[in-house]
């Protein structure tokens, strides 16, 4: 059963823009907060960005903050993250996870390549 869908991935120059979509089964989305985490080869996967339950909370790593954004729309069961002012540093698969902290379900990932 597949519980949550990455999409939106793709290869963008730096400074360019990009927004990811992750959709969740409605169990899912009702009931956790979610999250992004992104994970390059070789290295740990890093948590992203995240958002509580009903959207009231939101968390960024530093190195994203003031230039991602993640949003979570309930009457589509799916949560978006809006990356701005991409830099070659923000290439990795980005996982979409629920909740945001100590993830249960994660998705299948999607590639977002940024080149200089």
């Amino acid at each position: 059963q597949v519980l949550l869908v990455e999409s939106g991935g793709g290869l963008v120059q730096a400074g360019g823009s990009l927004r990811l979509s992750c959709a969740a089964s409605g169990r899912i989305f009702s009931n956790y907060g979610m999250g992004w985490f992104r994970q390059v080869p070789g290295k740990e996967r890093e948590f992203v960005a995240g958002i509580s339950r009903f959207g009231v909370n939101t968390y960024y790593a530093d190195s994203v903050k003031g230039r991602f954004t993640i949003s979570r729309d309930s009457g589509k069961n799916t949560m978006y993250l809006q990356m701005n002012s991409l830099k070659p540093e923000d290439t990795a698969i980005y996982y979409c996870t629920a909740p945001h902290r100590n993830p249960e379900y994660w998705g299948q990932g999607t590639q977002v390549t940024v080149s200089s």
